[in-house]
């Protein structure tokens, strides 16, 4: 039985594809003078702003992020969430579950969002890019996300007890690393990526059964 759910955010419970990789081509436009096709920038959704603007050669990773972040913001009415992942969230919270999430985002990313405020309530335990020195792949989110949810429980939660909910190789390997299992986002029938995730779900139902039935 698992004791802690825990999320990624975007390409598992938000579909913010277009909006985060449209506004990475527009970024990369601006400030590089490059153009970067759809696909290509796709491989980059998910990861931390900063290592993004690494990855492309641009030594200015807080300007980087921060014309990333407007150009999100122009772009953000592309957003919503995955169907029934609200409903989902309920549910599982209501089972006595602990929920949580690891998100590359940053806190300031993190509330702006107007669905993640409605999702709050169902999520217990909030790691953001800026609460740790490591992001993922390293499995340090994942493990200081465990970390807070044992002393809320009062009790050591195990990796083993925690399943992680991603749609990336970076999210399976964090948790992998931190010894946990994973579960496979494919909301949109991209293909598995070839990740040898011990679950895989393409839609809200299968994500909950996926944990409850493991209760």
């Amino acid at each position: 039985m698992y004791k802690l759910a825990v999320f990624d955010i975007d390409g598992t419970l938000i579909d913010t594809e277009r909006t985060g990789v449209e506004s990475l081509v527009v970024t990369l436009r601006e400030l590089l003078g490059k153009e970067v096709p759809y696909e290509e920038a796709y491989k980059a959704f998910g990861i931390p702003s900063g290592k993004v603007a690494g990855l492309y050669g641009y030594e200015d990773a807080e300007r980087f992020g921060e014309r990333w972040e407007e150009n999100f913001i122009a772009l953000s009415h592309h957003i919503s969430p995955f169907p029934g992942v609200w409903d989902a969230l309920r549910r599982i919270k209501s089972t006595g579950i602990a929920t949580g999430v690891v998100t590359s985002r940053n806190r300031m990313e993190f509330d702006y969002d107007q669905y993640l405020r409605d999702m709050v309530p169902f999520l217990d335990h909030i790691v953001c890019s800026e609460d740790t020195v490591h992001h993922k792949p390293h499995p340090e989110p994942l493990l200081l996300c465990i970390e807070k949810a044992s002393r809320a429980i009062g009790e050591p939660v195990l990796p083993s007890e925690v399943l992680f909910f991603g749609d990336t190789d970076h999210d399976y390997s964090c948790a992998r690393d931190a010894g946990c299992d994973f579960a496979l986002a494919d909301w949109k029938s991209r293909g598995w990526q070839d990740i040898p995730a011990r679950y895989k779900f393409s839609n809200a139902e299968e994500m909950e059964t996926i944990l409850l039935s493991n209760e």
